[in-house]
């Protein structure tokens, strides 16, 4: 069985923008609930269709299947929930090996920078960039799906700071 085991992080400013490789991604939900995702993307010239299991803790099932942009572009227009998810995905490497990914939202979730490291099990260690702020990994609204059903632009501007006052940054740390 497939798994996606992820952590994920609010980006407290751009000091991880140096070197990153950028990909433009557009995605959408054909259906999502707490228990089950049916994602379309469009990543560059690629494109997939996705289903993904209900969370646990950072450890879901994911299956994804490689499917031609032109179904992808079709199914994006015609059975996907609106908005759509509209990002820029920037790719770099961690200093233990593993990648990091930063997904800076346009559209109507404008204003939302998300850092988030795959891991090989639960238990792996890594170090937290400078750059990273709160953990989210466990905060629903931050799923994309979620994104999709209540885009950022909705959030109340204290939902909109989470992770971005010096507070909540000094709860995180102890």
């Amino acid at each position: 069985m497939a798994k996606e085991i992820e952590r994920k992080f609010l980006v407290v400013d751009d000091s991880w923008r140096g070197g990153a490789s950028a990909q433009r991604i557009r995605q959408g939900y054909i259906c999502s609930s707490p228990e089950c995702a049916v994602r379309v993307r469009l990543a560059g010239p690629r494109a997939f269709l996705t289903v993904k299991g209900g969370k646990s803790g950072s450890i879901r099932d994911e299956y994804e299947y490689a499917i031609p942009p032109d179904d992808a572009d079709e199914l994006l227009e015609r059975l996907c929930a609106r908005p759509l998810i509209e990002k820029t995905r920037y790719t770099l490497p961690a200093s233990d090996g593993a990648e990091w990914i930063v997904d800076v939202f346009e559209g109507a979730n404008a204003g939302l920078v998300v850092a988030e490291i795959e891991l090989e099990h639960a238990q792996q260690q890594f170090t937290l960039p400078a750059w990273t702020g709160i953990e989210v990994t466990d905060e629903p609204r931050y799923l994309n799906a979620n994104l999709s059903a209540r885009p950022f632009a909705s959030w109340t501007p204290a939902e909109q700071r989470h992770g971005q006052d010096p507070a909540a940054e000094e709860r995180r740390d102890g």
